[in-house]
C-alpha cells in the first residue's frame, strides 16, 4: 500500500494552502452551477399520480405536506423482490434530521414501486423515519425515469426490466405542482445533507446571497442560515 509522503509541518501547510485555493474555487463553481440549476425552467404536473403510504393514499400534492417544496428519493425496490436496494438503503441511512429541510418550507420523501405492504416491514427493519410511498399502482417511476420496462426505453440493453436510484424536485404553487430537477446515479454522489438537497431546489438554500435574487425570501421568513434553530426547537 501507497501512503502519502512524510514532510514537515511547515511542507504540509504550504501544501495544505494550495490545495485550499482550488477547493475554495470548486466552491465558487459549485454555487455558480446551483445558480444556474434554479435557473432551469420548470415543467407543470397535470397527471394525477396516486401513491399509498403510511396514511393511506396519496396524490404527489399530498406528499408535499403542506410545504412549498418537495425532494423525492427514488428508492429502488421493485414490486417482485424482497427487499429494497443495498446501494439505496446505504444511502438512506445518511439522511439527517428532515427539521432542518422543514424549516425552509421542504419535505423529504422516497418513492418505491414496490407495494406498501412489502415497504412497510422493510422500513421498519432499516428504523428509518422518512415518509415513504409506493408508487406501485401508477406511471410515476417511468415517467421520471427510474424504473425502465426494457431496452427498447433505456433499460440497459439487455431486454429485462431495469430500476435506478434518483432523485427529483417539484415545487408547489398553491394546488399546482411543477417539476423543476432530476439528477440520477452519479448524480447522487455528495448528497445527503440538508445544504446539498437544498441546492437542487429552484429555492435553494433560501440564504441571501444566493441568485437569482428574492429567492431568499420567497417563504416570507428570514434567510436560511439565520433559521437554524436545535431540531426540537422548530415551529413546524
Amino acid at each position: 500500500m501507497t501512503l502519502p509522503q512524510i514532510v514537515s509541518r511547515e511542507e504540509w501547510r504550504a501544501a495544505r494552502e494550495e490545495l485550499l485555493a482550488k477547493e475554495k474555487a470548486a466552491t465558487r463553481a459549485r454555487d455558480a452551477l446551483s445558480a444556474e440549476r434554479r435557473g432551469l425552467p420548470m415543467v407543470e404536473i397535470d397527471e394525477e399520480y396516486v401513491f399509498e403510504g403510511g396514511d393511506g393514499k396519496a396524490t404527489l400534492l399530498d406528499l408535499f405536506r403542506g410545504r412549498h417544496q418537495l425532494v423525492v428519493y427514488h428508492f429502488m425496490f421493485a414490486p417482485e423482490w424482497d427487499a429494497g436496494c443495498r446501494s439505496c438503503s446505504a444511502f438512506l441511512d445518511q439522511i439527517g434530521h428532515l427539521a432542518h429541510l422543514w424549516a425552509r418550507g421542504t419535505e423529504f420523501a422516497s418513492v418505491s414501486r414496490a407495494p406498501h405492504t412489502k415497504i412497510l416491514p422493510f422500513k421498519a427493519r432499516m428504523g428509518w423515519t422518512v415518509p415513504w410511498y409506493s408508487s406501485y399502482d401508477s406511471d410515476f417511476n417511468y415517467d421520471f425515469q427510474v424504473s425502465f420496462k426494457g431496452s427498447d426505453d433505456g433499460g440497459g440493453g439487455c431486454g429485462e426490466p431495469y430500476e435506478r436510484p434518483g432523485v427529483s424536485c417539484f415545487l408547489r404553487d398553491r394546488d399546482r405542482v411543477f417539476h423543476t430537477y432530476s439528477t440520477y446515479e452519479r448524480g447522487l454522489d455528495g448528497l445527503g445533507s440538508t445544504t446539498s438537497f437544498l441546492d437542487l431546489t429552484a429555492l435553494g438554500r433560501q440564504e441571501e446571497w444566493e441568485l437569482p435574487k428574492g429567492r431568499a425570501s420567497a417563504l416570507g421568513a428570514p434567510a436560511g442560515s439565520e433559521r437554524i434553530r436545535y431540531h426540537d426547537e422548530y415551529e413546524d
